[in-house]
């Protein structure tokens, strides 16, 4: 892709991370993580445990996270797998980066349904700010991707920041989103309008009851014949 970020050079990937291990903290989580699957199965762990990777990574440079190659190449000797392996879940999934990102991680979603509901003034909200695809801002604070298909399209158009949604969004809202992160603060997640998860905007039209209690309707029902 044009837009695809810059992977570093490997002799300086391999400088800062091919010493690689896991924290004692994640060494027990990939332990329990590899044992939820059957003996000779455990190269099924592989998911999760570069996702638990690029996370300790995140942790390690105060941003989202990333997989160097040296950290893909340590998961592949655990689980028994080659590298090349490793590396084709890696870069078959939007969800694990293949090169550095900042602190926040900006996916918008293109696809049809946010791009008729107003993905470009998204776009747009975040080109102002001085995100650019494929790139990080200079204060490492922000990169931005554009995406396929995120799953709320009820709610489009809609961006994931790290593991946050935020949708219904405006040109405006998400100027206001991106403000509020790079000023340390936690902007509301979720739905931008008033209503909830996506549900009709002002509430449900139909259930109503079962807002606040897990309502019975069958009194409701007319009896048999």
């Amino acid at each position: 892709m044009a837009d695809a970020a810059h992977i570093p050079d490997e002799a300086e990937t391999r400088a800062r991370w091919g010493a690689f291990a896991w924290t004692p903290e994640n060494a027990e989580q990939a332990k329990k993580i590899i044992a939820r699957y059957p003996p000779g199965r455990q190269q099924s762990a592989v998911m999760p445990l570069l996702d638990l990777a690029q996370r300790q990574v995140g942790a390690e440079t105060q941003t989202q996270g990333w997989l160097p190659i040296p950290v893909m190449e340590y998961i592949g000797q655990q689980l028994g797998m080659a590298y090349i392996r490793v590396l084709e879940v890696a870069s078959f999934y939007t969800m694990y980066n293949l090169a550095p990102v900042g602190r926040y991680h900006v996916q918008v979603c293109g696809t049809t349904p946010c791009m008729l509901r107003g993905s470009d003034d998204v776009l747009d909200a975040c080109y102002k700010k001085g995100l650019k695809k494929g790139a990080t801002t200079a204060d490492g604070l922000f990169t931005l991707t554009e995406v396929e298909c995120l799953g709320a399209c009820a709610n489009a158009p809609m961006v994931q920041i790290n593991d946050d949604n935020y949708e219904d969004l405006t040109f405006e809202t998400t100027t206001a989103i991106l403000e509020a992160l790079a000023k340390g603060e936690s902007p509301r997640v979720g739905p931008q309008i008033d209503r909830q998860t996506s549900c009709p905007e002002g509430g449900p039209t139909t259930l109503q009851e079962m807002v606040s209690e897990n309502h019975d309707y069958r009194s409701r029902w007319d009896a048999p014949a």
